[in-house]
């Protein structure tokens, strides 16, 4: 018997609009020590049919229709709120996917994880905090004696969600339900905690559901696959049949949309560089040790880096989270101050320029940032916002401007009808456009694009990426172009920049570079990226 079953399961979303059939009639199971991945686009239904079982869904609007959900002999969705108590926690444990919003700030790690033993268990608080020690050990955090007094934003972002899952199974629950709980790791962080969850689903047998986009995750940790469309699954199997002998038109879709091998569009390189950094030095004080720290410490998140880029290339940089590449770009820009060094932008350093002599030459640099609802102004419409960069650098009068900002809109696909909506009106895949549009709107010679697909679904990603190759052959752009997901890069990039711990270690065209990476570091992220066939090493140096 499986441990859980689910039956026609189906959730709708009563709203102003109308009814919103989020899950409509969804069946699955689970066996236990089993892994079983929901995929899909976001949208699809894979967070609001797990929700459902343990009624987590907002009532109302959300309301379940129907189904049945047994787990190990009861069926969830008949339990009273106070019966569900006593399973949310204990037999079934969630990891969310943004730990820093699903973890209290006022709370110790320790008084959170203990919580479940003293509700569930009825454990002393003695007793429970030795336990909170003991499993933050198991999930891999360093002295967990002493960090099991520490708050979550004193953890990095890989190590508040090992807090999630020590939480999530602390209680020894028989399910585990992962929502999306890598999307915003590094991949080397990625792979620690995927493997991480793997021996503790084998050393404890507990069954997993993994919620998550990234197909490739999927290869490297399930044993079967349901793959959901608009709230219905339209294909289920096992890994093997649902990447070798796919069925299904939308799921043949999701798989091609995955970036794979070298850039397929080559690139109109100038041998000259239009940007040249020497000796970039940037540094912040780190303020951590609060109130009675007498002199803040100096922290060097870029130290010391020299890089070219070339007119028409688009370089990728990649690292892990803090290893410098974000400061970067935005140091590049004159966002942030310099410590030291030059950038020299077309014969100009751009460190010696004064904020009033800057202001013609950010018109011909450009940003695409990561979130675009973060970037972008709430209360302006499309036209508005596209419009601004004309109108502010003169490019456009506001007898032209609405012809202007039509062809931005055709260039990055947007419809015309929308020219009046704001941005909530919009998807995230249409509101990365906008910012595209946007930065693309001064015809900038150099745009620095920070992590502008990291958030997105597989498909969403892939129009992104294909708009911005062709954007850059149609216009003639230059770009550095940064990311961790090595496979995006991989795909955008002519040539590659490694940092790591503000350094930069190793640049290199791409495609020798990752058949021969010769830093170690290089050779670690590379062998962390997951892939369909699972993770295969990459090759070590030439002698």
């Amino acid at each position: 018997m499986p441990l859980l079953t689910v039956d026609n399961l189906t959730t709708h979303f009563h709203t102003r609009a109308g009814v919103v059939k989020a899950v409509d009639g969804v069946s699955f199971s689970v066996d236990q020590g089993q892994t079983l991945a929901i995929v899909g686009e976001s949208g699809s239904g894979k967070s609001v049919a797990c929700y459902s079982l343990l009624k987590l869904i907002p009532q109302p609007p959300g309301k379940i229709e129907s189904g049945t959900a047994l787990f190990d002999g009861r069926d969830l969705l008949s339990l009273s709120e106070k019966q569900l108590r006593k399973v949310r926690g204990n037999d079934i444990a969630i990891i969310f996917q943004d730990p820093m919003t699903s973890l209290n700030p006022y709370l110790t790690v320790g008084e959170q994880l203990i919580e479940p033993l003293l509700y569930h268990r009825d454990m002393d608080r003695k007793k429970a905090l030795q336990r909170a020690v003991e499993i933050l050990g198991e999930v891999g955090i360093v002295e967990p004696e002493k960090r099991v007094d520490s708050y979550p934003h004193e953890f990095s972002g890989g190590m508040r969600q090992r807090v999630m899952i020590a939480m999530a199974l602390i209680a020894e629950p028989k399910l585990l339900i992962c929502d999306e709980p890598t999307t915003a790791l590094d991949v080397t962080i990625q792979a620690q905690i995927l493997k991480l969850i793997r021996e503790l689903q084998q050393r404890r047998n507990i069954a997993v559901i993994f919620i998550t986009h990234d197909l490739a995750v999927v290869a490297d940790i399930a044993d079967s696959v349901a793959v959901m469309k608009a709230g219905r699954i339209v294909e289920q199997g096992s890994v093997d049949a649902i990447f070798n002998h796919t069925q299904h038109d939308y799921t043949k879709k999701l798989l091609a949309s995955i970036p794979k091998g070298a850039k397929p569009i080559p690139a109109r390189i100038e041998n000259q560089p239009l940007l040249s950094i020497h000796g970039l030095t940037t540094t912040f004080r780190d303020h951590s040790g609060g109130f009675w720290q007498k002199q803040p410490k100096l922290v060097r998140a870029v130290d010391d880096v020299s890089l070219d880029i070339q007119h028409g290339e688009i370089l990728g940089l990649v690292g892990e989270s803090g290893s410098g590449k974000s400061t970067l770009g935005r140091s590049i820009l004159g966002l942030v101050p310099t410590s030291g060094g030059s950038v020299v932008f077309d014969s100009v350093d751009l460190t010696k320029l004064s904020a009033k002599q800057m202001t013609p030459m950010r018109r011909r640099m450009q940003m695409i940032f990561q979130d675009p609802y973060a970037s972008l102004n709430p209360r302006m419409t499309v036209f508005d916002t596209l419009a601004e960069p004309l109108l502010y650098h003169k490019l456009a009068t506001r007898k032209t401007v609405t012809k202007e900002v039509l062809a931005l809109m055709d260039d990055v696909g947007l419809a015309r009808a929308a020219i009046r909506k704001y941005l909530h009106e919009f998807s995230g895949g249409q509101r990365q456009r906008i910012a595209v549009g946007r930065a693309i709107a001064t015809k900038p010679e150099l745009v620095i694009a920070d992590e502008p697909v990291s958030a997105l679904d597989v498909t969403i990603q892939a129009q992104i990426l294909k708009l911005i190759l062709e954007l850059v052959d149609k216009h003639n752009l230059t770009m550095l172009f940064i990311s961790h997901d090595l496979s995006v890069v991989r795909y955008m990039s002519d040539r590659i920049a490694v940092m790591h711990h503000g350094k930069l270690v190793e640049t290199g065209e791409t495609e020798p570079l990752f058949a021969q990476p010769h830093h170690d570091y290089t050779r670690r992220l590379l062998s962390a990226i997951p892939l369909l066939d699972g993770p295969t090493p990459a090759p070590a140096p030439a002698n």
